[in-house]
């Protein structure tokens, strides 16, 4: 039963992604939306969910808080990681020139990469949209698949458990699938990655679901470890939204209508999550 209901979240996650190609002339509402729905996910499902599976202290703090704290310190690093490997290969010839620096020898590296370029150095690639690194992207949307894993073991644990405790876990996890795919096409588009890349991302994540469901034909994830897990990505999921997607929503469009796309967001996930309860 896990697994036939695990199909349903397959075709939810490709509407999601679907729904986010199809509206990228009005891009910022998407980046908004897809911001609300993270924030959403993670404040009104992922964190309450950890809090209750891993609730033990260390240190008088929960241990699905520190690693909440953890996943968005991860994240973080991630990024600045990649990015100044980025930098140090070469910034975007359209940036200017940081306050202090010498033009002259901002030049002469960008021609010492050009010519380590031509002599078949090995680079890293560019950064795509306003500096952001591609690999991000595509680090992001694995977490999310991931995630979905995780999902589909929820909803196989779940449907042990109980009939009832099972339809609850469906219908939270066929719903939020939905922001699942659109948040997985959009951030993996958001840092420069092109169509396929996105589009193998998002049938990755469809698929997710489905091969967690079936896994616990075979096992039986303990309770402490699945509720870590959710700390953690869902700090790391919270850096993301709010230091990336929804600062982007707001870069060229600082609309009301962003606003109210994130609102709405957040209000989707917790109507879920209220069904579900």
């Amino acid at each position: 039963m896990a697994v036939f209901v695990a199909l349903g979240a397959f075709l939810m996650t490709l509407f999601g992604g679907w729904t986010a190609q199809r509206v990228t002339d009005r891009r910022h509402l998407v980046l908004g939306l897809a911001g609300g729905l993270m924030l959403g996910v993670v404040g009104l499902d992922l964190l309450p969910e950890a809090m209750h599976a891993a609730g033990e202290e260390i240190f008088g703090v929960p241990q699905a808080l520190l690693l909440f704290v953890g996943g968005f310190l991860v994240a973080h690093l991630v990024e600045r990681l990649l990015a100044v490997r980025q930098a140090s290969h070469g910034a975007d010839p359209k940036e200017s020139v940081p306050h202090g620096r010498d033009p002259a020898a901002t030049t002469e590296a960008r021609t010492a990469d050009a010519t380590d370029r031509a002599n078949g150095a090995d680079t890293a690639p560019v950064a795509a949209n306003g500096g952001r690194v591609p690999q991000v992207g595509l680090t992001a949307a694995a977490a999310m698949v991931g995630h979905s894993v995780m999902d589909g073991i929820a909803l196989g644990a779940a449907f042990q458990i109980g009939g009832g405790m099972g339809a609850a876990v469906a219908l939270a996890v066929i719903a939020h699938d939905f922001a699942d795919g659109f948040n997985t096409y959009t951030i993996t588009s958001l840092y420069g990655n092109d169509r396929r890349k996105a589009l193998t991302m998002l049938v990755a994540d469809a698929v997710a679901p489905v091969v967690g469901a079936a896994s616990t034909l075979l096992f039986t994830l303990p309770e402490e470890v699945l509720g870590s897990y959710l700390g953690f990505f869902g700090g790391a999921l919270l850096y993301l939204a709010a230091a990336e997607i929804l600062p982007e929503a707001h870069h060229e469009h600082p609309a009301r209508s962003t606003v109210l796309c994130t609102i709405l967001g957040v209000c989707f996930i917790w109507l879920v999550v209220g069904a579900a309860g």
